[in-house]
């Protein structure tokens, strides 16, 4: 019995050892691998660059208030379509205690000039009359009571725009802060009871609201210096906008700035471009928008993917492998044409019929999942 497992044991080892030598030897046998190719093929290949930016109003114009003080009221709303003079809030006017005692003082001292004065003219007028001085002197007496006269009318209306906010006693003309221009109201970024300052040369002044033409609107966008030379002005531009997807505006590249910024080691440029807006549309100021710029556009030209390329490791030129036989391909040098980070133009190198090699392992990885 012993006998009999013994050389069982020994044929399944044996057989084993066959089958692991039939195994090695269809590994060994197996044909080199099969690369894929693909044809040429003809499109429309369109470089373009997308500018990411805003839509703004082409002019924002701030209302500020000609004289300090706090806001009494406000008329009108945010968004309320306004004409050139129309009332949007009222100043009241808090003078300043210190300027209000100084201007009264000056008050009471033009009035004390002015009583001696008169009193100097009403002598020498009486001397004149009776020929004791000459026209000379009497003129230059009347000139001075004139002045005194001047001054007193001049400090009390300074009193008076200190006091009231204007000259007339009348607030209404400073403190009326009307709109310059006709409009739609973007802000108003105070509320009733601030206080306001008045624009002058050291200070800006407070904003009582910012108004612009919402029919005039700009795109503006900021381009990378690698593309900023293939853009001139005039160029057209396509508009999309985050708020209205299903909306495309048309515009004109109308301004590209000299000079360059700096932002997170890229040197960005501004670029602005004139908005076509739509009646059906309503563009509010601020929305975010892409701008896609066509740099250069071929149409109908022999094109083949750009995964399909392979560079030279010393010139740097790009080629390609195309079949000769069998799982056999020989290299063609190319001349490249416009691309678009997915196709690209062969302008010599290739015929319409050849089939190039699809070297790019990932990229047959990602044909077959797909």
């Amino acid at each position: 019995m012993n006998k009999y497992v013994k050389y069982g044991l020994i044929g399944i080892a044996v057989v084993g050892i066959l089958a692991a030598m039939v195994y090695f030897l269809k590994q060994n046998s197996t044909p080199a691998e099969l690369y894929k190719t693909e044809s040429l093929e003809r499109k429309d290949i369109v470089n373009k660059v997308i500018v990411t930016g805003k839509v703004i109003p082409e002019d924002e114009i701030n209302i500020k208030p000609q004289i300090s003080g706090i806001i009494d009221k406000i008329y009108l709303e945010e968004g309320v379509n306004v004409k050139a003079g129309d009332l949007i809030a009222v100043i009241k006017v808090v003078p300043n205690e210190q300027s209000l005692n100084q201007a009264a003082g000056r008050v009471r001292n033009a009035e004390l000039a002015l009583n001696n004065a008169k009193i100097e003219f009403d002598r020498n007028k009486a001397l004149f009359d009776k020929g004791v001085i000459s026209s000379q002197d009497f003129n230059n007496q009347q000139l001075s009571y004139d002045q005194a006269q001047q001054e007193l009318k001049n400090s009390r209306a300074d009193y008076q725009i200190i006091r009231k906010g204007s000259v007339g006693g009348s607030s209404s003309a400073n403190t009326n802060i009307r709109a310059t221009v006709s409009g739609t109201i973007l802000e108003i970024p105070v509320e009733e009871g601030d206080q306001v300052i008045q624009s002058n040369n050291f200070n800006d002044g407070t904003t009582i609201a910012t108004i612009a033409d919402m029919t005039k609107m700009i795109f503006e966008g900021e381009v990378d210096e690698a593309e900023v030379g293939k853009l001139h002005v005039g160029m057209p531009l396509e508009i999309s906008l985050g708020a209205l997807e299903k909306n495309k505006f048309n515009a004109e590249l109308k301004f590209i700035a000299p000079k360059g910024i700096e932002e997170e080691g890229a040197v960005q440029f501004r670029i602005e471009g004139d908005l076509v807006v739509h009646d059906s549309a309503y563009v509010r100021a601020g929305y975010s928008a892409n701008a896609s710029i066509v740099l250069e556009e071929k149409k109908d030209v022999l094109a083949i993917k750009e995964a399909l390329l392979q560079f030279d490791k010393e010139t740097e030129k790009p080629y390609v492998e195309i079949e000769i036989g069998e799982n056999e391909f020989e290299r063609k040098d190319l001349e490249l044409g416009v691309s678009d980070g997915i196709d690209v133009e062969i302008v010599s190198g290739l015929e319409e019929e050849a089939k190039i090699k699809v070297w790019n392992k990932l990229e047959k990885k990602e044909d077959d999942d797909s």
